[in-house]
C-alpha cells in the first residue's frame, strides 16, 4: 500500500501538472487506473490535503473541482508576491520582502501564482525588466499579454514599470476576472482587457504568452509583427521536449534567446526581437 505522504504528493503533482481543472472523481480515475491505487485511499488523502489547507474545493458552473489553495501569500519570484485581494500582507515577514505585491481575486481563470508556468513567466518578466534592464526607459512603453487569464502577467509587467498594457483572452470569464484584478491593483486606467478578437495593431515594448505549444507556434507571425525593436518576449506553457521546436521557429527569423528556465517539467523562454525598426 502506498504511503499517505507519497499519495498526497502525487495528488499535488497531478493537480499542478494538469492543463485543466480536475474534479475529485477525475483525480480518483487517473490515480486508480494509472497507479492502481484504491479509491478509498485517494479520497482519504484528498480530504487530508483539504484539511491541511493545501487544497480547496471550488465550484464553477455547477461542477466541483479540487485546486491548490489560494489562502495565503505566495512568493513567485525574488521581487513578487501574489496574495488574495482581501488578505492583509505581512509586511514585517522577513521571508516575504518583495518590491511588488499583486492582489488576485480568486476565480475560475488561470493565474494565481501557484502553477509553474505562471511563476516562470513572472520570473521571466523580472529577468527582462529588472535584472537585464532590456527596457531602459519606460516612458511610453506598452505590453501585450496574449491569453491573459487572470491578468497576472500584465499586472506584474505594469508594476515593474511598463506604462500601459493590453490583455487578450478568448474566455469571457477570464476577460471579466482580469478586468476585476486590474481594478483591485489600481491599474484599470493603464491595463485594457479585451476579447482576443480585438485589434493588436501596434509596436509593443514587451509581449508575454503563457500558452500551450500549438498556440505558441501558431502565434509566431502575430508576435513577430507586434514586437517592437529589441522588445523582450516571454513564452511559457512549453514542455522541455517542445523547447527545441519553439526556439527553432522563433530564433531562425527575428528573435534571439536570452534565457531558458524550467520547473516541474515546464519551460519558459525569454527572447528579444533583433534589430532596429
Amino acid at each position: 500500500m502506498i504511503a499517505t505522504k507519497t499519495l498526497k504528493q502525487q495528488i499535488l503533482n497531478l493537480i499542478e501538472d494538469s492543463e485543466k481543472k480536475l474534479s475529485p472523481s477525475a483525480i480518483e480515475n487517473i490515480l486508480s487506473s494509472e497507479l492502481h491505487i484504491q479509491r478509498k485511499a485517494i479520497r482519504t488523502a484528498l480530504t487530508g490535503l483539504v484539511s491541511d489547507a493545501e487544497l480547496e474545493y471550488t465550484y464553477i458552473f455547477g461542477s466541483s473541482y479540487v485546486e491548490k489553495s489560494f489562502s495565503r501569500p505566495v512568493k513567485i519570484s525574488s521581487s513578487v508576491v501574489v496574495k488574495p485581494y482581501n488578505m492583509t500582507y505581512p509586511a514585517d515577514d522577513a521571508d516575504f520582502s518583495p518590491n511588488i505585491i499583486i492582489d488576485i481575486f480568486p476565480g475560475a481563470s488561470f493565474g494565481s501564482g501557484e502553477h509553474p508556468t505562471t511563476r516562470l513567466s513572472v520570473q521571466g518578466i523580472e529577468y527582462a525588466l529588472k535584472d537585464r534592464n532590456l527596457i531602459s526607459d519606460f516612458k511610453g512603453s506598452t505590453m501585450l499579454d496574449i491569453g491573459t487569464g487572470s491578468g497576472i502577467l500584465a499586472i506584474a509587467a505594469l508594476k515593474f514599470g511598463i506604462q500601459t498594457g493590453i490583455g487578450l483572452d478568448t474566455d469571457p470569464c477570464s476577460v471579466s476576472e482580469a478586468k476585476k484584478n486590474a481594478q483591485i491593483n489600481d491599474l484599470a486606467g493603464r491595463l485594457r482587457i479585451s476579447d482576443a478578437s480585438a485589434s493588436m495593431d501596434g509596436s509593443f515594448s514587451l509581449i508575454t504568452a503563457n500558452l500551450r505549444f500549438p498556440d505558441i507556434m501558431k502565434l509566431f507571425p502575430v508576435i513577430a509583427d507586434n514586437a517592437g525593436a529589441n522588445a523582450p518576449v516571454i513564452l511559457s506553457g512549453i514542455r522541455p521536449e517542445e523547447k527545441k521546436s519553439v526556439l527553432a521557429r522563433y530564433t531562425t527569423d527575428g528573435f534571439q534567446c536570452l534565457m531558458t528556465s524550467e520547473e516541474k517539467n515546464w519551460s519558459c523562454l525569454v527572447l528579444q526581437k533583433k534589430g532596429i525598426q
